[in-house]
């Protein structure tokens, strides 16, 4: 799947990229079908790169990226990141496999920790055999419900270890810990960006897999109830899905990255309320905002701290809230025209 939209976003990155430091290199992308393994295959190919993407399609989506299967650069393969076996040698291995919506990984909490803990340890074995380079999408969840915010990486987190979100946030930080031991143990050159909510084309919006930003845009497009959970006064910091790609490209080829964990994010705060009200205000929809109870564990802020990838790699995020949030519904009106 690819249109005017993501073809500007693609060209975006590809422009910030400067070198060919991955011309001719050989790339594994697990989950690379989903949100943004799908971008990262783009980009990469763009790059003139030869990328493997692993991709179950638990969730992960075959449109996402059946715009590459006539390219001979680019192979998908279908499996369970926890058994995937290759004997081909990697450069860069992109390992951003994972459950990423919390109500679809309360509904597979074993499936969410195996792929973390078990498909983190095969792909750290892969990596070492292969002298690769690993980088592991991490997360803002790691933080719990921060204390200290802006959120830096020496914070260590407020979590609740077996709370319902336990599956993601904490089988992200056991990996976080097996690999920094592979860092330490074997000299692998490790990477570790904690993302924080990153949004734009590709987002799902259905069922399970829908998350409040891509939930929020499809309501208002049907003007349907814009459901809102608590009182819609907890934060969050979106950054649009070119700065997050960016900020990942520029982490892997960084030397000073090694061993390091990273944020990736927006430092813009916004409310989930007032997210509600502007995605209201551009669709020009008559939906309604509803409250419903808060989930338990839910955070109540999440803001990053972006100094430490702003003086490694000279990345600021580019796309302004407003114009990333337009760009989004747009390519949502376009998937469902009968709503535009």
């Amino acid at each position: 799947m690819i249109d005017q939209i993501i073809s500007e976003d693609l060209e975006r990155i590809r422009s910030s990229l400067k070198g060919d430091l991955f011309a001719g290199k050989n790339v594994l992308v697990t989950g690379g079908a989903g949100f943004l393994g799908s971008w990262l295959c783009d980009v990469l190919l763009g790059l003139g790169a030869e990328v493997t993407a692993v991709d179950d399609l638990s969730t992960g989506r075959i449109k996402n990226v059946d715009h590459l299967t006539e390219n001979p650069k680019f192979r998908l393969i279908k499996s369970d990141v926890c058994t995937f076996k290759r004997r081909d040698k990697f450069d860069f291995i992109l390992h951003m496999a994972g459950h990423a919506s919390p109500e679809e990984y309360q509904v597979h909490p074993i499936e969410t920790l195996q792929t973390s803990a078990s498909g983190s340890a095969n792909m750290a074995e892969i990596a070492r055999k292969s002298d690769a380079t690993l980088l592991f999408a991490s997360t803002s969840e790691v933080y719990g419900d921060a204390e200290v915010v802006p959120t830096p990486e020496t914070y260590w987190g407020k979590v609740n270890p077996i709370g319902p979100r336990s599956c993601y946030d904490e089988g992200k930080r056991f990996a976080e810990a097996l690999l920094m031991a592979y860092y330490k143990q074997y000299g692998l050159d490790v990477k570790i960006p904690r993302i924080f909510n990153s949004y734009g084309p590709r987002l799902r919006e259905d069922g399970l897999y829908g998350r409040a930003m891509s939930r929020f845009i499809m309501q208002a497009l049907k003007n349907e109830p814009i459901t809102v959970y608590g009182d819609g006064k907890q934060t969050r910091s979106f950054c649009y899905v070119t700065d997050t790609v960016t900020g990942l490209m520029l982490l892997t080829t960084n030397q000073e990255a090694r061993g390091e964990v990273v944020n990736v994010g927006n430092s813009q705060e916004v409310t989930i309320l007032e997210l509600a009200k502007r995605i209201k205000q551009i669709t020009g929809c008559e939906s309604p905002v509803t409250f419903h109870p808060l989930p338990k564990d839910d955070p109540k802020r999440r803001c990053p701290d972006t100094s430490k990838l702003e003086k490694l790699a000279g990345w600021k995020p580019q796309v302004k809230f407003e114009d990333g949030l337009k760009r989004t519904i747009r390519w949502f009106q376009t998937l469902n025209p009968a709503t535009d």
